[in-house]
């Protein structure tokens, strides 16, 4: 892989972060002004740009990078073989250093102090199997699609990640990088950065679990 391609895919995977996460804090202080306390329509309107900026996100950088944007993503491909590891750590580093570029812009779109802190705390064994459902659930997402249906993908993760909002107690966060990221955020979207670690945790285990399901569900067809 010559240079100047690795620069171009960690560049997506930079850019796709920063705007994964722009919209995502972005769209919920926008909903906490407006929602004039209304939690449930709060939640909606930072849930529908969530998985639209998805789709578009994927559409453009995916023949670039893939469109990873989450380290449990590059983390699954790579255990396929499908990433080289060396890449896959350079692409972790591009998506939580985009991951946190993009609520310190968000943060700035809206004139709140650039640094802070969540105070929001989420724990308890509900949340973290939440964030294991919710990552399982999107891995076998792409894997299923990309195996059957790879021009599905894009749509299939906006779908899904729309969907998982409201049916995860934890609203789906499924993404390393955006529960880092997240946590440098005392607006709607905050995690506080305690509870990060446990997060994280269940989101790699729905991730192993779900690359070890898609070898099984999806194997390639055998030639006679």
């Amino acid at each position: 892989m010559d240079s100047m391609n690795l620069s171009r895919r960690l560049a997506a995977e930079w850019l796709g972060t920063a705007f994964l996460l722009a919209a995502v804090v972005g769209s919920g202080i926008m909903a906490q002004k407006l929602a004039g306390g209304n939690l449930a329509l709060a939640l909606l309107c930072n849930t529908i740009p969530t998985g639209a900026i998805l789709v578009v996100l994927i559409l453009i950088f995916g023949p670039i990078s893939g469109a990873h944007f989450n380290p449990a993503v590059t983390l699954a491909f790579a255990s396929r073989s499908e990433l080289p590891w060396t890449v896959a750590g350079l692409y972790i580093a591009a998506q939580i250093a985009g991951g946190i570029a993009g609520v310190w812009i968000a943060h700035a779109m809206f004139e709140l102090p650039v640094w802070q802190f969540s105070l929001t705390a989420r724990t308890g064994a509900g949340q973290w199997l939440a964030e294991g459902v919710a990552t399982f659930g999107l891995l076998l997402t792409i894997f299923g699609c990309v195996a059957r249906a790879p021009a599905a993908v894009p749509y299939a993760v906006g779908l899904y990640i729309t969907s998982a909002y409201w049916f995860t107690a934890s609203t789906s966060f499924a993404n390393p990088a955006v529960t880092i990221s997240r946590s440098l955020s005392d607006t709607f979207a905050g995690i506080a950065p305690g509870g990060v670690p446990a997060f994280i945790a269940a989101q790699l285990s729905g991730a192993g679990l779900a690359v070890l399901l898609a070898r099984w569900l999806w194997q390639p067809a055998k030639s006679n």
